[in-house]
């Protein structure tokens, strides 16, 4: 961050957001969309359905940022007061928008063919005082105001919704009364060394970089996200690409792709670019790692299909592993896990193929394979290969823990 730069505050409104009802997506995704126009954002502030909480946050974050992004609070149900305390707040009164009043007509009379409701047509009005942001995606219209040289976004609590305004209304707005730098980013992807473990790799380097260029560790489930940014005009292309170069010399050993993409895209595209194909057998990732596959758009070009074999009957029947390998080695074994990616792979008639097993957790294991214990394999018309794994966590993050480190085993095998 410079000192030219332009902050912002995030505000999001609901008490389920405090119990833990509904995560927060909101303002993960806001400040993402920020930082990549040049707004850095100073805080985050969650609040419940409480007037005078609101009201409090609302001044002070205020005097934190000139602009404060708030969502949530503007549904037609009684707990939602945001829009009636934004009407005090910037002492307007409740008017009708025109606007706002035909599209929610438009959505419950053409759309959902249903009766509307005075609370609904409620969702028409906004305070006076307000420059409206109609909403495409829905009934409740987002509200931009001004005061004391701070404006003030109020937008829906659904995401949605909420994308829509920031992408067609409120981004293009900031551009044209902001002088924003872009933040410009430099991004690699690393597996197979830690986070600490590359910090000391990296000390000499980190000592060597000018003040204008930051570098970020970004860890997650296996892998650790390096990123190079820099908000500084006088600092040239040359110079972070430069930089950026040297990083991945420096990691090499750990290179995934030297992009901002997922372990999964990079494969999605190592096959495409190879026009191979892929299937899985899953069991104790029960479907995810197909899920973060099939999330990909494109993946069709590549992704045949995945069996969940669960239970040993399907690993025999589906898969056509055979009952006495599992007899004798068990359904989480080396010998096992090998047969689940030789049989999808010629059930699915595909080029590559991947399988898991494990044991995942409270229990289920046993001194020689404890809770944490997985076997992964990888299947080719040439070759299969296999691996054991030992995690220590609780179910869910054992599971992502081996999706990640499953996928980069096959991403070894076919890069």
């Amino acid at each position: 961050m410079n000192d030219n730069s332009i902050l912002a505050s995030i505000i999001t409104i609901g008490d389920e957001l405090l119990i833990g009802q509904t995560i927060d997506t909101n303002s993960a995704w806001i400040a993402t969309e920020l930082n990549k126009v040049g707004i850095h954002v100073k805080r985050r502030v969650a609040v419940g359905d409480v007037w005078d909480d609101i009201w409090q946050t609302l001044e002070e974050e205020g005097e934190q940022a000139p602009i404060v992004l708030i969502t949530g609070g503007l549904g037609p149900t009684s707990d939602d007061i945001t829009k009636p305390l934004l009407c005090q707040f910037f002492e307007g009164e409740l008017i009708v928008d025109k606007q706002a009043l035909e599209n929610v007509k438009n959505i419950f009379e053409k759309l959902l063919n249903r009766p509307l409701l005075e609370r609904n047509l409620k969702q028409a009005e906004v305070p006076s005082t307000c420059q409206v942001i109609q909403n495409k995606r829905g009934t409740a219209p987002g509200m931009w105001f001004e005061k004391h040289g701070t404006i003030y976004i109020s937008m829906p609590g659904v995401p949605h919704e909420m994308k829509g305004m920031m992408m067609d209304y409120v981004i293009p707005a900031f551009k044209r009364q902001f002088n924003l730098v872009p933040i410009q980013h430099r991004t690699l992807l690393t597996a197979g060394i830690g986070e600490s473990f590359l910090a000391d790799l990296l000390i000499q380097f980190e000592e060597n970089l000018p003040s204008s260029i930051k570098l970020a560790y970004l860890p997650n489930y296996g892998m650790v996200r390096l990123r190079l940014s820099c908000q500084n005009p006088l600092v040239s292309i040359e110079e972070l690409n430069n930089m950026f170069a040297n990083l991945k010399e420096l990691v090499k050993d750990y290179l995934v792709i030297d992009e901002d993409l997922s372990l999964q895209e990079t494969i999605a595209r190592i096959l495409i670019q190879q026009k191979k194909t892929l299937a899985i057998a899953e069991s104790c990732t029960g479907g995810y790692i197909s899920h973060l596959i099939t999330a990909i758009p494109g993946s069709s070009a590549f992704f045949k299909g995945g069996i969940i074999s669960y239970a040993n009957e399907a690993k025999i029947d589906t898969l056509d592993v055979p009952e006495d390998i599992i007899a004798q080695f068990g359904a989480v074994s080396l010998e096992t896990v090998e047969k689940m990616a030789e049989g999808i792979r010629l059930k699915m008639k595909t080029d590559f193929a991947l399988a898991t097993s494990g044991i995942m957790g409270p229990g289920g294991g046993t001194d020689t394979k404890p809770v944490g214990f997985v076997c992964i394999a990888f299947s080719s018309e040439f070759k299969t290969e296999s691996t054991t794994l030992q995690f220590r966590f609780d179910r869910q993050r054992n599971i992502e823990l081996t999706a990640a480190h499953s996928l980069n085993f096959l991403r070894k095998k076919v890069g």
